[in-house]
């Protein structure tokens, strides 16, 4: 009988009262790690709380936007980070929507694919060399760092930090396999797009790279609803899945996994801000095939075989449009069913 998987939970912005016994009774728990997401503000300030109350459990950035800041002022938060941790982060890093990263964050998107290669090599020059003084200029088409005069007061707890990738597309899982150290698996994606799609290209990259399968772990994310009544289920999951939707970059998949349509009225409303009019065009259909509905042991089944070719599962509760304290409901849930 093969082990468990390692388990990862995703860690919201909450008040240092609710976020210190809960990061706390992860650990207790068994947890492997914890990712916290960036909505708008950067996950380094929750993660360095969750830092200070924790010994062992890892704590990753996932994700942080890549193309919102510097990448010498992203690597010098994960190396503090990792300072303050004792070498326990993972850093995770992506891309985005071009409207958000453009349109709200007002910064270049560029190529997304040639962008992310740039950012990852300069942050871990910077984490394995910015303390030495030899850094010169790092060249860049979309970022070029003048470091003739820059150094780290001190040496990084570690020469190098995991870097960890998300991926919607095939040819994000290629430059996963081919330039980091995880890949961290999208929350939309279902079963046979694992199956047919991420594996596959994810090991094209590796052995385009001349890489073994081992030099990536896949940690893949799962909207998980743990709910004997089905329909609340679906219910309680429909928002955040039409929130999910709301990218254009996004339609291609929809429409390969057989929601085009749905996609494009999911779109349509949100260009003009019906937030009601998205939530009505997502299908029952839609919502259970891409997230994990049902009783504890349905759940456990169905998440089995979803991640049967994955090295770590992160079960996430789909929050958005949800009430708070639904939401914790749920999360409880997921600890019982995964945790320890």
């Amino acid at each position: 009988m093969n082990a468990p998987l390692p388990v990862w939970a995703e860690l919201p912005v909450l008040p240092a009262r609710e976020l210190v016994p809960l990061v706390q009774a992860w650990e207790d728990a068994g947890v492997e790690g914890l990712w916290a997401p960036q909505i708008f503000g950067a996950p380094f300030a929750t993660l360095a709380a969750a830092a200070a109350v924790t010994r062992r459990i890892k704590l990753g950035t996932g994700i942080a936007l890549a193309f919102t800041r510097s990448p010498l002022e992203t690597a010098c938060s994960a190396i503090d980070l990792d300072h303050i941790s004792d070498g326990r982060v993972v850093l995770g890093l992506g891309s985005s929507a071009e409207s958000q990263i453009e349109g709200s964050f007002g910064m270049v998107y560029g190529k997304p694919l040639a962008h992310m290669r740039e950012v990852v090599s300069q942050v871990r020059a910077v984490i394995a060399q910015g303390h030495t003084g030899q850094l010169q200029r790092l060249e860049g088409d979309y970022h070029t760092l003048d470091l003739s005069h820059f150094r780290l007061i001190a040496p990084p707890r570690r020469s190098a930090i995991p870097v960890y990738l998300p991926a919607i597309f095939e040819k994000a899982c290629e430059q996963a396999g081919a330039i980091a150290d995880g890949l961290l698996g999208h929350p939309l994606w279902t079963t046979q797009w694992i199956a047919e799609k991420v594996i596959p290209h994810l090991e094209a990259g590796l052995a385009n790279a001349g890489r073994p399968r081992s030099a990536v772990t896949v940690n893949l994310m799962i909207f998980t609803v743990i709910n004997e009544n089905r329909a609340e289920a679906i219910a309680d999951a429909r928002a955040n899945l039409a929130f999910y939707t709301q990218s254009p970059q996004y339609l291609r998949y929809f429409e390969d996994i057989g929601f085009g349509k749905e996609a494009r009225a999911i779109q349509a409303a949100f260009a003009l801000q019906d937030f009601d009019a998205m939530t009505r065009a997502c299908p029952d259909e839609m919502v259970s095939a891409i997230n994990i509905l049902g009783s504890a042991d349905e759940v456990r089944e169905l998440v089995a075989e979803r991640a049967v070719s994955v090295d770590a599962i992160t079960p996430v509760v789909p929050q958005f449009g949800m009430p708070l304290e639904k939401a914790a409901v749920y999360r409880q849930r997921i600890a019982d069913l995964f945790y320890g």
